[in-house]
């Protein structure tokens, strides 16, 4: 029998009450892109059906943003890693499947430790996004790279079934 959705599993083990929806999205989007990844072909990774964003780009994207969007989170400016990284989500350098697998899978659990060690009593906290330095707070950046993260998980699915879909046989 299949496990229930993340979510009705049960709390996260030393991640605080408030932040249990955000690690339990974070975790089924680590479930999810799993399967996508081990049921799409090497050569089709970086397929873009339609004109598209490829099934790569949206790994890459999700790793990345969520990276960038916790790094806020904490207060601290974006690296230069964080601004490469950034520049190359658009596929130009194609990661192969254990590539774009481990950047994913290591942006979650990052993430994850982050969560683990962020106090409740500052969810409230202002943050500044990006260069514009645009308003929101701890609890709004780890909410939205989460929502974020799932959303392209989620174009990551539908983008590998319509590749399954346009598979010659």
């Amino acid at each position: 029998m299949n496990a229930p959705e993340v979510w009705l599993r049960g709390l996260m083990p030393g991640i605080a009450g408030p932040l249990q929806p955000v690690a339990h999205a974070l975790r089924q989007a680590a479930e999810d892109m799993e399967r996508v990844l081990d049921a799409t072909p090497d050569r089709r990774l970086w397929e873009r059906p339609g004109g598209a964003a490829s099934l790569g780009y949206h790994v890459r994207h999700a790793a990345g943003a969520l990276d960038r969007l916790f790094t806020y989170a904490r207060a601290e400016p974006l690296t230069d890693q964080q601004r490469s990284a950034l520049a190359a989500e658009s596929g130009d350098d194609p990661l192969d499947r254990e590539a774009l697998r481990r950047l994913f899978r290591d942006s979650i659990e990052r993430a994850l430790t982050q969560l683990r060690n962020t106090d409740p009593d500052m969810l409230a906290e202002a943050r500044r996004v990006g260069r514009a330095g645009l308003p929101s707070t701890v609890l709004g950046l780890l909410f939205h790279g989460a929502e974020h993260t799932a959303r392209h998980t989620g174009q990551a699915i539908t983008t590998a079934r319509i590749l399954a879909g346009t598979e010659t046989r």
